[in-house]
């Protein structure tokens, strides 16, 4: 069970973070962020009031609050990379996020025997290799690789806190109490830009438009973070963890699909890698 969780977690955040990259192709980045995040917000806050969520509460609370403040920088630091650095650098970098999750989950007692040790090696590097690193291509600057790897930290740090956070019972109260915190953190950090650059006016209409798609994007990446949390507190945290980054499989394949990106024969061994690292720990 904690591998078919994490698996559909890696699908569903594959599935956002590809919807949420195609809609950044129109909007500020922020802007998409905070839009998809308040859409989320708003449905689950309903949700929470619905099911009386609120009697949930605890201290474990605050740590969804960390997750919340944390989560819009992670973001902000990994377009940044995007647009600074070569995609093939930066990508793969990313999927080091893994390893937060995963050192918690050891320093906590997590210990995976030999079979999932092997499945967690060969699916990490299949991550890595899917999210199509480039040999030869232009070194990233020093900066670049500040930012990718900060991101890549403060996005494994999200997961951490959350699966914590979850451990209290009252999931949907977590995820709400996240959710609200990222809008306000990175609805606080748009308006401080938006009105230095003075363009508020023309940015409303294009988030009007395209409203139900960021709403798509939110509800997905919410579900795919309760999935998550679910699957690290059914089994082992460390494979919950490694299972659920396989997520840049997904998106490379959905950029095959819809934009006719063509995987380079790397990305195609790291896929292969990933799906055999599944089956290693699977049968672990």
């Amino acid at each position: 069970m904690t591998a078919l969780l994490a698996l559909s977690a890696s699908l569903l955040w594959g599935v956002a973070d590809f919807g949420g990259g195609a809609l950044a192709r129109r909007l500020p980045a922020l802007a998409v962020v905070v839009a998809s995040q308040a859409a989320a917000a708003a449905v689950l806050l309903a949700a929470v009031v619905a099911t009386g969520g609120w009697t949930d509460a605890s201290p474990a609370l605050w740590y969804a609050v960390a997750a919340g403040v944390i989560g819009p920088f992670a973001v902000l630091a990994f377009y940044r990379a995007l647009a600074l650095g070569p995609m093939g650098v930066v990508s793969p970098l990313t999927t080091v996020s893994v390893l937060v999750p995963v050192g918690v989950g050891l320093a906590l007692g997590d210990r995976p025997g030999p079979g999932r040790i092997a499945g967690i090696a060969v699916a990490v590097a299949g991550v890595v290799l899917a999210a199509g690193p480039e040999r030869g291509g232009r070194a990233a600057a020093r900066s670049t690789l500040l930012l990718t790897l900060g991101a890549a930290l403060s996005f494994g740090t999200v997961m951490a806190l959350i699966a914590h956070a979850s451990t209290g019972g009252g999931l949907l109260l977590v995820l709400c109490v996240q959710r609200v915190c990222n809008v306000a953190v990175g609805g606080a950090t748009l308006l401080a830009g938006l009105r230095r650059s003075g363009g508020t006016a023309g940015l409303l209409p294009g988030l009007r438009a395209r409203l139900p798609l960021l709403t798509a994007v939110g509800l997905a990446d919410v579900i795919a973070n309760a999935v998550f949390a679910m699957a690290s507190h059914r089994g082992s945290a460390t494979v919950a963890a490694v299972l659920s980054s396989l997520y840049p499989v997904v998106t490379a394949l959905m950029a095959r699909g819809v934009f006719k990106e063509r995987l380079r024969p790397v990305q195609v061994v790291g896929a292969g890698l990933a799906v055999a690292g599944t089956l290693l720990l699977a049968a672990a």
